[in-house]
């Protein structure tokens, strides 16, 4: 899985890999391979991801185009 938008989180925010990373509690090269599409990122990092940016897992996902991360109520 391609995740451009990690990467693009990462750049809109003046971030680097590393310090990424470290928010991660992983390797700079492990959440490279992230960003590259190389390893599907784990559930529990990707929700670490959408609260560290304040985006739904959805929008990271590119599922959709809403970066909300507010919950969504079911009828």
């Amino acid at each position: 899985m391609y995740l451009r938008r990690l990467k693009d989180l990462r750049i809109d925010n003046d971030l680097y890999q590393k310090q990424v990373a470290d928010y991660l509690k992983i390797t700079r090269q492990q959440y490279g391979l992230y960003e590259v599409g190389k390893r599907d990122i784990p559930i529990d990092l990707l929700c670490k991801l959408a609260d560290f940016y304040k985006v739904s897992t959805d929008y990271i996902l590119g599922r959709t185009n809403k970066k909300d991360n507010s919950k969504f109520i079911m009828n």
